[in-house]
């Protein structure tokens, strides 16, 4: 097993998608949560980083497409 990034966004964004995870059982936490927040001209994209188990990858990756499905 290895911890690897599921997805990467606002901090906004990173919470509701380790929301939605978390509803489905599958424990996650946030990456870089200041950098994301301090600077957001810095990374676009948000630079929030949402983490898994590489275990629970398949089904974070349906949660995930579901979500930007979504927006």
């Amino acid at each position: 097993m290895e911890i690897i990034e599921i997805y990467d966004g606002t901090l906004f964004q990173a919470q509701m998608i380790k929301n939605l995870l978390e509803n489905e059982g599958i424990q996650s936490f946030l990456k870089d949560v200041i950098i994301g927040t301090r600077s957001p001209g810095y990374r676009p994209s948000g630079g929030v980083k949402v983490m898994i188990s590489s275990l629970d990858y398949d089904k974070a990756k349906l949660v995930v497409g579901e979500y930007e499905r979504n927006q």
